[in-house]
């Protein structure tokens, strides 16, 4: 019985499209999914009433602050664009509304928003900024949409409005539903959308979410989005930028999150039918600073992560076949401070410096791929392997080799999962060629960038 309802509940899915397969029994993700994995940087920025009271907590009902707390007086959403541009970042997140409920566009679902604060005199809408600045810099727009918290309604994860309050579950459900419209109406395409906490279920009481994702934005990738959505993504476990090894981007149960139970399984599972890869969320600043270092808080401005910590939660976010989500704060007067700008420009060229530019590179097939990187000796530390995913995750099992001046051969490192993108480090050892032998595969590998990084040396 329970055989046969899996086989039921996965047939169900498969025909809204959230596992697809490629004739070789191998689930392959759909063309947005592909372009997502491209991505690899994308930032996401917060921007609430905390940063003008930051002894709010939004937990405490009633006791939201007034919208005329709210007075950046120079903020600009090009500067926010241009600080992710020097990170490398091709995609970007906004919070267009947290745990406070205070929304950054006019809405016309409730009063508490930019339209009765005194920036622009009430006309001014953040969301419309930040579409505008995201075309200026070339970076792909996405939305944080959260239905799960929201202070001014009274609302706790997973999105239940608590008891007592001014606010019932319908009125609640009523107003996510025209915001989410907003949102996905007025704004054009988005790249990605946001669900922290997930989705609360329409059967378990929630508001018609899915529908209208797929009525309204149904190229979006959804992070914790709606069962069934066939562009989700899903959480690694933790927001420090460290994903799990291996880190699978096949899983069983997609992001069936309602807020309702932790999900299991953070590894993947290379044997699972649902395509849905991991993005690694984590901060600039300090995971002690305010609010987890999500949001800017006074005399914090120096309390980053330094560039080798940043670059090693990048190998362990990218280069554990994930996205990497960087949060970037915004102060009080509407900026991306000054040393956060900073620290993202060197963190940017420390990603391209360490990855810009390989000694060697090489493509191939099948279980062994062979690159020469040069006559005499070079000295590396670094490999990037990188698989076709739009023909599925194939490598199960590998080892990298590396050939000495005497024509002998030795490991460097080994894994399983490799993905859209690899990274392994190992001592610095001198070879002449590099090669990739695959002890284990569900088919022919498809390997479509093996490349090997010289050894440098630190600038920190």
């Amino acid at each position: 019985m329970k055989t046969r309802l899996f086989f039921s509940m996965l047939a169900a899915i498969c025909v809204l499209g959230s596992c697809s397969g490629n004739g070789e029994g191998l689930v392959v993700p759909n063309e947005k999914q592909v372009e997502w994995a491209e991505a690899e940087i994308g930032v996401i920025i917060h921007f609430d009433m905390q940063v003008f009271n930051p002894d709010y907590n939004w937990r405490q009902w009633g006791t939201h602050p007034a919208p005329s707390t709210f007075n950046p007086d120079m903020l600009d959403t090009d500067q926010w664009l241009d600080a992710a541009s020097k990170l490398g970042a091709k995609y970007a997140v906004l919070v267009a509304k947290h745990g406070s409920g205070f929304s950054l566009w006019p809405t016309e679902a409730h009063d508490y928003s930019v339209k009765n604060c005194p920036w622009k005199d009430g006309k001014g809408d953040i969301v419309a900024d930040f579409i505008a600045s995201c075309k200026k810099y070339g970076i792909k727009p996405g939305f944080y949409a959260s239905t799960s918290a929201n202070g001014y309604y009274r609302v706790d994860n997973p999105g239940v409005v608590q008891p007592d309050g001014p606010y019932t579950q319908a009125d609640y459900n009523a107003m996510v539903e025209k915001q989410l419209t907003e949102l996905w109406s007025n704004y054009g395409d988005l790249f990605e959308v946001w669900f922290d906490g997930g989705v609360l279920a329409e059967e378990r009481g929630g508001a018609k979410v899915g529908n209208l994702l797929t009525e309204l934005q149904p190229d979006a990738i959804a992070f914790q989005g709606p069962y069934g959505h066939p562009n989700l993504i899903r959480w690694v476990g933790n927001e420090v930028g460290t994903a799990p090894y291996p880190c699978w981007a096949t899983c069983d149960s997609t992001t069936n999150a309602d807020g309702t139970k932790v999900i299991s399984d953070l590894n993947g599972d290379p044997d699972a039918p649902f395509w849905c890869p991991g993005e690694s969320d984590f901060t600039l600043r300090y995971n002690d600073t305010f609010q987890g270092g999500w949001m800017w808080g006074e005399g914090e401005d120096e309390r980053m992560f330094d560039v080798p910590q940043l670059m090693q939660k990048y190998i362990t976010s990218v280069g554990r076949n994930t996205n990497m989500l960087l949060g970037l704060v915004i102060d009080r007067h509407g900026l991306v401070p000054d040393s956060d700008v900073k620290r993202l420009e060197e963190f940017g060229n420390e990603v391209k410096r360490q990855f810009g530019t390989p000694a060697a590179t090489t493509a191939g097939k099948g279980t062994e791929v062979i690159l020469k990187v040069s006559d005499s000796p070079v000295s590396i530390d670094r490999v990037i392997i990188q698989e076709d995913i739009a023909h599925g995750e194939r490598i199960l099992a590998y080892r990298l080799m590396g050939q000495n001046a005497a024509g002998e051969w030795r490991q460097l490192s080994e894994g399983t999962c490799v993905g859209h993108k690899k990274i392994d480090q190992f001592d610095p050892v001198e070879v002449t060629k590099v090669k990739l032998e695959v002890t284990e595969s569900k088919a022919k590998p498809l390997i479509r960038n093996l490349s090997v990084f010289q050894t440098l040396e630190s600038q920190f």
